[in-house]
Parts: C-alpha cells; structure tokens; sequence
C-alpha cells in the first residue's frame, strides 16, 4: 500500500476534525467562495473547509487519500443536504482523474503538504486551477513552537528514521521551498503570497484527553507511540506531549481545551 495512504487510514481523523470545525468555517469565510464557483479541497479529511464552502453555494469536490475519510465526508454531506459536495479518492501528487484548468479555487489546508513528490504536488495544483483562479494553503511551520508543530517534531524524536529521500512534509512551510515548488509549474515569485495565521483547536474536555485523541487517532503519534512502546519510551514520550498540551492551554478552564496553532496561509494567484 502507498505509504501516505497507510498512515491517514490508520487512525481516524474524523476525531481530530472535531475539534478544528470553527478555525475551517473562519478560514473559508476569509476566501470570498460564492456561489457557482468550482472549489477543489485537497486532502479535504471529512470536509472541515469542504462543507463550509459548499454551504456558501460554491460546487465543491472534495479529494483525499484516505478511503475512510472520503466516505466520513460524503455522509456528512449527505446528512447536511449537501447535494453540491461530493467526495472522491486521490492521490495529491496525481491528480489524473482531475481535468486541466477546471477550478476557480484550490483549497488545502493541512493536506497535501503530506503527500509525497511536493514539486507534483504543486504542479497539479496549477493544472487544475483555472487561469486567474486562487490556491490556498495551509502549512504547519518546521519548527514553530506552538501545538502542532511541536507534536509533529517531539513525535519524529521517537520514531525510526525516515526512508532515504524523505522530505519533511513542514518544508511547505518555508516560504523559500513553496516559491521554489510553484516556480517550476511556472507560476512567478510575484503571484504568491505569505500569511502567519492560526488555527484552534477546541476541544471539550481537558488537554490530557484532547492528547488521547491524537494518539489514539492521528496517524503520525500513534506511529510514534508505537515506536516509542517498542523501545520502553511511551511513559516519556507521553509525559513531552502531556506537558506541551497543558502549557499551550489558553482556555483558563482545566475541564476545556483551547490552543491556537500557527500555520504558514500561502496564496497563489495562477497566471
């Protein structure tokens, strides 16, 4: 199996997703979708940005690697009434059921900077994108101290080393490795730009139970748990992110989580 896949269907991000729906719905009214338009949400999980853009009367495809996610997405759309939101499998890197210049908007907000081949991965976003239509990411930050990042570098501390030619999926927050990318699907450093911003997470319960859904349910700590019971470091590597979510809490509420996450937000507009 694709690795990628393997990884997002592994756990069951549905129980993340729950705890991001305000920080997408915010996203999505930021974008301007209106009605009629062609929005392509890449990586779209269970429809955190999908559904709120189709809500605003956009025609919205929603595409992901995970068969578990796409089906979790369709029901919610069917569940909504949103006959204007369909979900389909897809590799980020290969777009090839997708026709050329076929959206006015391109949404991917933590997903496909997972997908391998990050130069594929920008080239079929510009071929899908109509000429004068948008791209939009979102992109953890190597590095970065707040939440997800910190999960994501603290996780990679107890797992195997990556296989040979592995780039960080964080590389699509570095601003010089995103002009980079766009650069040779042609697309000019002048088109793109940078945008710190920040995405919630709220969760109702205590941030040591919010940390029990990412091990339980999010693909890369549950590897790293793996790995980390394997050598006997669970104990400690449980103890890292038991502090790192208690000290990034701002909800001032030991029963409720609310911890804001940096991202680097990157707009191109496709010549």
């Amino acid at each position: 199996m694709n690795p990628n896949k393997a990884l997002w269907e592994k756990g069951d991000f549905t129980q993340m997703a729950a705890a991001m729906r305000g920080s997408g719905e915010a996203l999505v009214a930021s974008l301007t979708v209106k009605p009629g338009m062609k929005v392509l949400d890449l990586g779209c999980g269970d429809g955190t940005t999908a559904i709120p853009a189709a809500k605003l009367g956009a025609d919205v495809l929603g595409v992901d690697i995970a068969s578990n996610l796409v089906a979790a997405g369709a029901r919610r759309a069917r569940e909504q009434g949103l006959d204007n939101c369909r979900f389909q499998e897809g590799d980020a890197s290969d777009l090839r059921d997708l026709k050329d210049t076929t959206f006015d908007l391109v949404v991917t907000i933590f997903g496909a900077m997972f997908a391998p081949r990050p130069f594929d991965v920008a080239k079929e976003m510009v071929r899908v994108t109509k000429p004068g239509g948008r791209i939009v990411m979102g992109n953890w930050i190597p590095n970065d101290p707040t939440l997800v990042a910190q999960i994501l570098k603290i996780s990679a501390a107890y797992s195997p080393p990556p296989p040979e030619g592995f780039i960080s999926p964080t590389r699509w927050g570095v601003e010089n490795d995103v002009t980079e990318r766009f650069a040779a699907a042609n697309v000019p450093a002048g088109a793109i730009a940078f945008l710190r911003d920040t995405y919630m997470f709220e969760f109702e319960g205590p941030p040591s139970a919010l940390l029990d859904r990412f091990q339980t349910f999010y693909g890369p700590t549950m590897n790293a748990f793996e790995a980390a019971r394997a050598n006997g470091r669970e104990a400690a590597l449980r103890a890292e992110l038991d502090q790192l979510f208690a000290a990034q809490n701002q909800s001032g509420d030991p029963a409720r989580t609310s911890i804001p996450a940096t991202f680097l937000r990157v707009t191109v507009n496709v010549p």
